[in-house]
């Protein structure tokens, strides 16, 4: 949450604005095993981030993207959104975009907010258990537009 108070002295917890990158390859989605120090540390997730100061959400996620797994996206969609304000044991009450994103080359360097990246085949994603925030929900979703099973 982030504390602002405004010119008239009133003061609001506001809610931070971050995004969620779905990067599939050859019928596998690119999940990372998130840093032992962060929240949900050692659980997997698609790659993403906060929204910065003077930055659209696709210069974000293209970013974050960038950052995180060393992948150079060459394009973003947007795929949905989630506002969802309680959501599991996060409760920084994050507003998430998620975008479906495609990378060229080779995974190069990435920042140490991820120990290990796996792709998991579409049909055979990881437990829920597993998994960290609602980014299990955004890939099954994502499944079903790619099945032509809702627009």
């Amino acid at each position: 949450m982030i504390k602002c108070t405004f010119e008239n002295g009133h003061e609001a917890l506001l809610r931070h604005v971050t995004v969620a990158a779905i990067i599939e390859r050859d019928g596998k989605i690119l999940f990372e095993k998130r840093a032992i120090d962060l929240v949900e540390g050692g659980k997997l997730c698609l790659p993403g981030g906060y929204a910065e100061r003077d930055e659209t959400l696709d210069q974000t996620v293209k970013r974050e993207v960038l950052e995180e797994t060393g992948f150079e996206p060459v394009s973003v969609r947007f795929l949905m959104y989630n506002d969802k304000p309680l959501e599991g044991e996060n409760h920084r009450q994050n507003v998430v975009f998620v975008y479906v994103v495609e990378v060229t080359g080779e995974q190069g360097e990435h920042d140490q907010e991820s120990s290990e990246f796996l792709w998991y085949p579409l049909d055979k994603l990881p437990p829920e258990s597993e998994v960290a925030f609602s980014h299990l929900e955004y890939v099954e979703l994502y499944k079903l537009r790619q099945n032509g099973k809702i627009a």
